[in-house]
């Protein structure tokens, strides 16, 4: 049996420290390394035109919190606003 190796390098980058600050808090909350957070969303960059359907839901859960609300964003009110226009 013939086994793929894989070899890890690493990648230097320049962030602004309190992006870094608040995605180590993010990886650590989810209990996951910032690199396997980098590493898997550059792996849904790259290969988005290969996801079949079960995938793209692993790759939903991936990129989850990824991106950035407005800070006077309502979660709840948007919901309830949006489900009263599909159902009223």
């Amino acid at each position: 049996m013939l086994k793929a190796y894989i070899m890890n390098t690493k990648l230097t980058l320049t962030i602004e420290q309190s992006v870094i600050e608040k995605a180590k808090r993010y990886a650590r909350e989810r209990e996951r390394s910032l690199s396997d957070l980098i590493e898997n969303y550059l792996r849904a960059l790259t290969n988005e035109n290969e996801i079949d359907e079960d995938d793209s839901s692993s790759t939903i859960k991936q990129l989850r919190g990824s991106f950035k609300f407005p800070k006077n964003f309502d979660y709840k009110k948007e919901l309830t606003d949006s489900l009263t226009k599909k159902y009223l």
